[in-house]
């Protein structure tokens, strides 16, 4: 699955990148329109200095007792001559040339207006009814120096503010979709328990519709998970008073009866009531595990809590197996209640699941953590995800309700704590490690 795109990464590569491409359109046209009046004024210069020349050598062509032999004239200093020109008499044969003028460059009759050569613009007029003519020549590369370092005069200043323009575009988007991220974070940083109404202020006006989408829909799901509870602690409830009933009666009856297939017959009865009557029990705990006070304001001891617990499975019978390690004080938010049915559920789920006779190891620690180890083969990790849904027994032969490392998952998670699942126990060849770890911010998975 490819990962998802980022709309703050998207809208400022995008606007970085327009803007880029926009500046740069504007500096190509704006090279354009610059060309078309660097040519206009130009070639209005080089008809001007044409002019002006041209009336200059024809005085100084009368007023010269020179042969007719073509003269150049003379520089006055050593920098070089952008401009050049040849003077032509009414036969066409040059007369005078600029000190750089060359030759080839104004071979042959010169023409009148505008026209190019060389790699040179010329401009030719006449005076005198045309007994005299001057061809003007500028070189084009001199245009094209002036117009690059005119683009580049512009372009330096953009390309410097282009890394500016990029930060402030990452800053305003950054900063204009911070609402949008807080829900986003506030969402995704929520557990299944957490149904409450999302925070909309701040939100754009674009992102209002969603945020209170999403809040509809959290009251739709808090409606039908409170409907969902209710009913399934009501039928619970409702179950515990008939099956008490009827398995005095059951009792009482396998006393009764003498033969002995009728009596086994009773016996299996009263054995499915029994389980009954634990099934309703644990969907009392299920309700009670997803609902609302797993957490209270005030800290409380848990070590009286797993001690009454212990005592209740060794009046049970099952007081030999279990090894448990506690501290004087383990201080805890966890609702008393809660923690002994997490408990309770995790030592009924590692003595159903552990060989007879095989030793429970149970460790409480001062922060409130609590371990519960047992022996058996090793769960497959795939199994091992599936130990958390509800009435997953596994493969081990038990009578129990596959409920329990359920219920214990919904309390753990409904304490903002983790329930971690490990086959099999880390240092050892086999097992299966149930930790709940309280003030975690969300249950793994250890392989």
């Amino acid at each position: 699955m490819s990962r998802p795109r980022s709309l703050r990464r998207d809208l400022s590569l995008g606007l970085a990148l327009g803007v880029a491409v926009l500046w740069l359109s504007a500096l190509l046209l704006a090279g354009g329109v610059l060309r078309h009046e660097l040519n206009e004024v130009s070639d209005s210069a080089l008809q001007e200095a044409a002019e002006r020349i041209l009336s200059i050598a024809i005085v100084e062509l009368t007023n010269s007792s020179d042969g007719s032999a073509a003269r150049r004239i003379s520089p006055l200093d050593a920098d070089d001559e952008y401009l050049t020109y040849a003077i032509y008499d009414g036969s066409g044969r040059v007369v005078l040339y600029s000190h750089e003028a060359h030759r080839k460059l104004f071979s042959g009759a010169p023409r009148l207006g505008f026209w190019n050569r060389h790699d040179y613009r010329l401009y030719g007029t006449e005076a005198v009814s045309g007994a005299y003519r001057i061809a003007a020549a500028e070189p084009l590369e001199h245009r094209r120096e002036t117009l690059v370092r005119t683009v580049g005069a512009l372009a330096w200043p953009m390309a410097a503010l282009l890394p500016l323009t990029v930060l402030w575009v990452w800053w305003l988007t950054r900063r204009r979709l911070r609402p949008m991220t807080r829900l986003s974070e506030a969402i995704q940083d929520r557990d299944e328990t957490d149904l409450s109404p999302v925070a909309t202020e701040n939100l754009q006006a674009e992102f209002v519709p969603l945020g209170e989408s999403i809040n509809r829909l959290m009251q739709r799901m808090s409606r039908a998970l409170e409907a969902e509870r209710a009913f399934t602690s009501s039928a619970a409830h409702e179950l515990r008073t008939p099956i008490a009933a009827a398995l005095a009666q059951v009792q009482r009856l396998t006393r009764e009866l003498i033969k002995e297939p009728q009596r086994q017959r009773a016996q299996h009865l009263e054995t499915e009531l029994k389980r009954l009557a634990r099934l309703a029990e644990k969907l009392l705990q299920l309700a009670r595990a997803e609902g609302a006070g797993i957490l209270r304001e005030t800290e409380s001891d848990l070590v009286p809590i797993l001690s009454l617990t212990l005592d209740d499975f060794r009046k049970e019978g099952a007081g030999s197996r279990l090894h448990a390690e506690m501290p004087e004080e383990a201080l805890s938010h966890i609702d008393p209640d809660a923690f002994g049915i997490l408990t309770r559920n995790l030592i009924e789920n590692a003595l159903n699941h552990s060989p007879e006779g095989t030793p429970i190891e149970i460790m409480l620690s001062a922060s409130g953590r609590l371990s519960v180890a047992n022996d058996c083969v090793i769960v497959p990790p795939d199994e091992v995800l599936r130990l958390r849904q509800r009435f997953e027994r596994g493969k081990a032969a038990s009578h129990g309700s596959g409920l329990g490392l359920a219920i214990a998952e919904s309390i753990a998670r409904a304490a903002n704590g983790s329930l971690q699942l490990s086959s099999p126990i880390p240092g050892r060849v086999a097992g299966f490690l149930a930790v709940f770890d309280p003030q975690q911010p969300r249950a793994s998975n250890v392989r």
